[in-house]
């Protein structure tokens, strides 16, 4: 019931970033590959209805968004640390941009340039998480050297501190900075024709992203959907009951809530019963048939619970 299994899809940039998580630590680990796009029939009821990838999965245990999967390896599994060096909070500070600003323009930059080329429903639904939904990956043509501008900095900046003699960004071992810029890097090489040479002008980033890349992915196995849901199904969630007594929205243990992301990317809300809660993670239990009742766990930076 402690397998780790991560239900995710292969070119998701995100599930990128869990999965050197992984190699930091040297994990062993079950894959579960999950459609592209909704519906997500054998993902949805791990998560009452939370539709974005990857999500994390430990018995009963269900970990959302991979800021909470990363902050919960680090807990389960201390050493190697993804803070060689210290930086713990300041790690954490990086990863709000490199998540929300610099995410945001790679992935612009990525559609947009291949938009002509991307599935219509695959576009889609993409447009909707990340432009809102009054504007298309078509519309971006005339702003990709704006974006190539903006990113080019920003990438500027990366290599400007590998450029002091760090084989990683915290020292000489790989941690939480080095996975939360790398998926980036990766992306763009990887979905962007023009990325190869864009990354040419960044000697000290590429010799970087090399070291990155030999970390590997841990140990990981193949499992098919129906055994992960079986799992949760035979296991007994592990998270204990706590409210933070300073909590400012005044959560209660048992309270029912809704949470969703901050930003509309037309996501929906996911309800349950509070379990636990502090500074930095809210957990809900919730129960179905195919499941059982299990705990959703979710950061609470960048999302937004409501009671009642």
């Amino acid at each position: 019931m402690d397998k780790i299994i991560l239900h995710a899809y292969p070119p998701s940039p995100v599930s990128e970033k869990v999965r050197v998580g992984f190699g930091i630590k040297q994990l062993d680990w079950h894959a579960v590959t999950v459609p592209r796009i909704p519906p997500k029939p054998l993902l949805m009821p791990l998560t009452a209805g939370y539709r974005r990838a990857p999500v994390m999965q430990i018995g009963a245990d269900i970990y959302c968004d991979s800021q909470c999967i990363l902050r919960e390896l680090q807990h389960r599994f201390p050493e190697p640390t993804f803070f060689p060096g210290g930086a713990d909070g300041m790690a954490w500070g990086i990863s709000r941009w490199c998540d929300g600003e610099l995410f945001n323009l790679v992935v612009r930059l990525v559609m947009g340039a291949i938009a002509n080329d991307l599935p219509e429903d695959f576009a889609k639904d993409r447009a909707r998480l990340y432009l809102g939904p009054d504007i298309t990956f078509d519309q971006l043509s005339d702003d990709l050297p704006h974006l190539i501008s903006q990113i080019r900095a920003q990438f500027g900046w990366i290599d400007q501190r590998l450029a002091t003699g760090r084989a990683f960004m915290l020292g000489d071992n790989p941690g939480l900075p080095d996975t939360m810029t790398y998926y980036l890097v990766w992306f763009l090489r990887g979905r962007w024709a023009g990325g190869p040479d864009f990354l040419k002008q960044f000697p000290d980033l590429e010799a970087w992203e090399q070291r990155m890349k030999d970390i590997g992915h841990g140990n990981e196995t193949e499992m098919q959907a129906e055994q992960a849901l079986e799992i949760a199904k035979a296991a007994t969630h592990t998270t204990p009951q706590h409210v933070d007594p300073d909590d400012p929205l005044g959560l209660k243990i048992g309270a029912k809530i809704s949470i969703t992301q901050d930003l509309d990317g037309g996501d929906p809300q996911v309800t349950g019963i509070l379990q636990f809660a502090d500074r930095e993670t809210v957990a809900i239990c919730h129960e179905n048939d195919q499941v059982g009742t299990i705990c959703i766990h979710f950061p609470r930076v960048g999302y937004r619970i409501s009671t009642g």
